[in-house]
C-alpha cells in the first residue's frame, strides 16, 4: 500500500542503463518500470541527481549493488515526494527532499528510505540539493564521527577539489578546524584555498609529507581523510601528530598498504575507515539526525554551500562520467533530470 499526490504517476520511466560494465560509452537512456516501494520509502520525482566516484566504479563492474538495491546507477537525488509507503507520514508528500539513496538516482523516479531524506530549505537550489547527500553523509561520518575531529584539530584530505575534498574543507573550517589539503596542479591548488584550505600542496610537484611537517612546525596534523590508500598510508602516517586518527573512505591508490606498526604504538596512532553504502538503514536514519541537528543547518542559512562543477542532462550521463574521470573536475558533478520544475 502506497499514498500518492493524486496525480496519475506514470508506469515507466526514462533511466540510464547499461549493457554490461565498461567506460562511460556503455551509459544510455532506456525506460524502466517505476521503484517498487517498501513500506518505509518514499518515491521521489527527481529533479537533479549527484554524480559520485562509486557509480564510476559500479558502471567499471567494480562496485555491485548490495542485495535489495535497484541495479541502476545513482547514490544521491533531491526533488519531489509524490508517494509514500504504508509507514511513512503522509505530510512528507508534496515535500522537497534531497535523500541518500542505495542506488537508482539516474532516473526521473528513484525510491529513497524516508529517514534518509533531508527536507530542502527555501532558497536552496535542487541542484545544490542534490549534490550533497553522498559527500555530506561520507564526511561527516568519517571525519568527525570516525577521526573524532574537533575545533582547534587540523587534517590533511587529499584529493582536495574532488566533492569528499570540497565538502570536507567547507565542513572543517566551519568547525574551526586547521585545513591541509593535496590537489594535482596548480590551479585546483587555487581553487581548494580559494574554498577555504589554508594550505594546498600539488602533489606532483611537492612532497607532502615534508610540506604537511613544515607548515605544522614539525607537530603533523591530528586526522589524515585519505582516499588514496596504497602506498600513501605510509607517508600519511608520517605526517600524524601523535595520538593521531587515518581515515581511509576509498582505495584508488590500491588496497594494500606496508606500514610500520611500531611508529603507530609509539605514537598511539589510530587506523580507521568505512564504506557507507552497505550499512544499515537504522544506522543511516541516525546518522541522517546527526546531520539534520549539526550540519545541515549551516547549509540551509546559507554559511555553506556545495561547491559545483558541471551540470548534465540526464541523458550524458556518460559525458559526466567521462569528466568525473579525467578528474578535471572541481567540486559536484550533477544531472539534470526534471530541473527545478520537480
Amino acid at each position: 500500500m502506497m499514498a500518492s499526490t493524486g496525480a496519475q504517476l506514470p508506469e515507466t520511466m526514462q533511466s540510464i542503463g547499461m549493457d554490461a560494465p565498461g567506460g562511460p560509452e556503455v551509459l544510455r537512456l532506456q525506460t524502466s518500470p517505476l521503484p517498487r516501494l517498501r513500506p518505509d520509502d518514499v518515491l521521489i520525482r527527481v529533479a537533479y541527481a549527484g554524480i559520485n566516484r562509486p557509480d564510476c566504479l559500479q558502471r567499471a563492474g567494480l562496485y555491485p549493488p548490495p542485495p535489495g538495491a535497484s541495479p541502476l546507477l545513482g547514490l544521491e537525488v533531491a526533488g519531489e515526494v509524490v508517494a509514500v509507503g504504508s509507514e511513512v507520514p503522509r505530510e512528507m508528500i508534496g515535500q522537497q527532499v534531497a535523500a541518500l539513496t542505495p542506488g537508482g538516482g539516474y532516473a526521473e523516479y528513484c525510491a529513497a528510505h524516508w529517514q534518509h531524506c533531508l527536507v530542502v530549505p527555501q532558497g536552496m537550489m535542487l541542484a545544490e540539493a542534490a549534490a550533497l547527500p553522498e559527500t555530506l553523509f561520507t564526511v561527516w561520518h568519517n571525519l568527525f564521527e570516525r577521526g573524532l575531529a574537533r575545533d582547534g584539530e587540523s587534517v590533511l584530505i587529499h584529493g582536495g577539489t574532488s566533492g569528499i575534498g570540497t565538502t570536507a574543507i567547507s565542513l572543517a573550517k566551519a568547525f574551526g578546524m586547521e585545513v591541509i589539503v593535496t590537489c594535482g596542479d596548480t590551479e585546483k591548488c587555487a581553487a581548494a584555498t580559494r574554498i577555504g584550505a589554508d594550505l594546498a600542496i600539488n602533489y606532483r610537484e611537492a612532497d607532502f609529507v615534508e610540506a604537511v611537517l613544515a607548515h605544522t612546525g614539525g607537530k603533523g596534523v591530528n586526522v589524515v581523510l585519505d582516499m588514496v590508500s596504497g602506498d600513501y598510508v605510509a607517508r600519511n602516517l608520517k605526517c600524524l601528530a601523535e595520538d593521531g586518527r587515518h581515515v581511509t573512505i576509498a582505495v584508488l591508490g590500491g588496497p594494500r598498504a606496508e606500514i610500520n606498526m611500531a611508529q603507530v604504538m609509539m605514537r598511539r596512532l589510530t587506523l580507521t575507515g568505512s564504506t557507507l553504502r552497505p550499512r544499515s538503514d537504522a544506522f543511516k536514519a541516525a546518522l541522517a539526525d546527526e546531520i539534520a541537528d549539526n550540519a545541515w543547518p549551516l547549509f540551509a542559512d546559507g554559511e555553506l554551500a556545495p561547491v559545483m562543477d558541471m551540470t548534465f542532462p540526464l541523458a550524458e550521463a556518460a559525458a559526466a562520467h567521462a569528466r568525473m574521470e579525467k578528474g578535471e573536475h572541481v567540486g559536484k558533478i550533477v544531472l539534470e533530470v526534471a530541473g527545478d520544475q520537480a
